[in-house]
């Protein structure tokens, strides 16, 4: 782990966001709590909408100097201003969006393999995502497990990122041996997303 003790936060949006809401909701977010990077993750292919939302998003989180990320839409990451892109297929196509995106931050989801982690920090990731770490009926069940960010922490320098059901009771867990919490459906289902962040992280003190 990194020589910061307390992980960083990662924010990520929910995959439907409502324009006319959400930028105030993200804003009272950003503003409660010390964010080190905001992931736009998205579920519609509407290329207008995503463009109208990334911008909105852009702009209330880089007036806080808050890095923004887009899952997946490598080609929109210079045309909107961002920051960089998250990739989902672990470490399959890191190589090449590096040689695209030299000086963007490329971030991938490796699952809860190992092996596929540390081809994606040796193909030039600038950090690697393991999870879920918590249960979920989604997927095929399987977790990335403690023991994974506890050998990650002490072997490889990459920043890793936990993410996928967190409870404050798993950020108490896996505080000690992961670099970042990516939080994103845990606290946008609630009334109060800063409440609830503030609530999930309240185990790191």
């Amino acid at each position: 782990m990194s020589d910061q003790e307390r992980p960083q936060i990662y924010l990520v949006t929910p995959p439907e966001l409502d324009l006319d809401t959400f930028p105030d909701r993200l804003a009272a977010v950003l503003d409660t709590t010390e964010i080190a990077c905001l992931r736009i993750a998205l579920a519609t292919k509407d290329e207008d909408r995503i463009l109208r939302a990334a911008d909105a998003i852009r702009l209330t989180a880089h007036a806080r100097d808050v890095a923004v990320v887009i899952e997946r839409h490598v080609l929109l990451v210079e045309r909107l201003g961002l920051d960089g892109v998250h990739l989902t297929d672990g470490a399959r196509s890191v190589r090449k969006v590096r040689k695209d995106l030299p000086d963007a931050i490329i971030g991938a989801h490796c699952g809860t393999t190992r092996h596929e982690g540390m081809s994606a920090g040796e193909a030039g990731a600038d950090y690697v995502c393991f999870g879920p770490i918590g249960e979920t009926p989604l997927g095929d069940g399987s977790r990335a497990d403690w023991d994974l960010f506890q050998w990650w922490s002490e072997v490889i320098e990459v920043p890793v990122v936990a993410e996928g059901a967190l409870t404050a009771e798993l950020v108490e867990k896996f505080g000690p041996v992961t670099d970042f919490f990516a939080v994103g459906e845990e606290i946008w289902t609630k009334d109060d997303p800063a409440a609830a962040l503030k609530a999930l992280l309240a185990p790191l003190g």
